[in-house]
């Protein structure tokens, strides 16, 4: 263990391969030293644990219906109650991790490389696409995230794949402005220049060269990102926009509770803690993220 430490320590690294494992083991030592951060990537790991092995953790299934224990408080056989259908709160909850997850995770594969390369390109060849790519994003930017997703969402129709489609539509132009506003700072560098008389193309110096270097910031925005991207996944389900009956989904949960609410409190109560512990997590550890990865903007923070 020792040895291997000291491997990926080494201050003058054999090889490409031991230098990238050491800094990202120096940055994992780093993020250990943050406990809020450790706090964030626990839930995270919860929530991940939950999605694979729903159907081993939930005691109940999540759709089967019992009429005769609907709206039972919670006990040692439910742990978070049950519905109006009888339904098992905490097993809901479970499965509902799974569709929490696969929102998340298909909003930023579509919407951050979308956003990290049109302001790549942008901040890159500056000018009219600069001018054009730019005008774009600030319409996309003028309006609210929640609002502009339900107008997607009404134009496609209700369902959980258009929601996914709708919130990374509205998530793609924060990451374009982070991605030109990193490319405008080296575009005119030395390296850059070197790299045209070796004979590069622009497509390659973009995405061998410009595209890495922004890769940090948007991870860290990414990670902060996902609490609102679960926010406005569980807005479209309250309004019914989002994922439909009787799918297990926090916020479409949360709009059927909202009746119960005075006297049956844990209907709509138990899905909305999970929301915001998951986003807590989100926020804690893209924290972390930005104080490892982006040091001098974490330090202003």
């Amino acid at each position: 263990m020792t040895t291997a430490r000291h491997w990926l320590l080494d201050e003058s690294p054999a090889s490409r391969l031991q230098a990238n494992l050491g800094h990202a083991y120096r940055m994992a030592l780093q993020l250990a030293r943050n406990p809020l951060a450790m706090v964030g990537a626990f839930i995270l790991l919860l929530l991940i644990l939950a999605a694979l092995f729903a159907p081993w953790i939930a005691p109940y299934s999540p759709l089967g219906q019992n009429l005769e224990a609907r709206l039972l408080p919670p006990s040692a056989q439910h742990w978070m109650g049950t519905d109006e259908l009888g339904r098992d709160i905490f097993s809901r909850v479970i499965y509902g991790a799974r569709i929490t997850l696969t929102i998340v995770a298909l909003v930023a594969v579509i919407s951050a490389p979308l956003g990290l390369l049109i302001g790549a390109i942008s901040g890159y060849f500056g000018g009219w696409t600069d001018k054009l790519l730019m005008g774009v994003t600030d319409v996309f930017l003028s309006m609210p995230k929640l609002i502009l997703a339900l107008a997607f969402v009404a134009a496609l129709g209700p369902g959980i794949e258009n929601a996914i489609i709708a919130i990374a539509i509205t998530s793609w132009p924060a990451y374009a402005r982070i991605a030109r506003a990193e490319t405008l700072t080296f575009r005119n560098s030395e390296f850059i220049s070197a790299t045209r008389l070796l004979g590069a193309s622009h497509a390659r110096i973009i995405t061998r060269h410009v595209l890495p270097l922004c890769t940090s910031s948007m991870i860290v925005r990414v990670t902060l990102d996902m609490a609102g991207i679960i926010l406005t996944a569980a807005g479209l389900g309250f309004l019914g926009l989002g994922a439909q009956p009787p799918l297990p989904e926090w916020g479409a949960m949360i709009s059927r509770g909202r009746t119960f609410i005075l006297d049956q409190w844990w209907v709509a109560t138990m899905p909305g803690f999970a929301i915001i512990v998951v986003s807590l997590g989100f926020c804690f550890l893209g924290d972390g993220l930005r104080d490892v990865l982006d040091p001098k903007q974490g330090g202003k923070s």
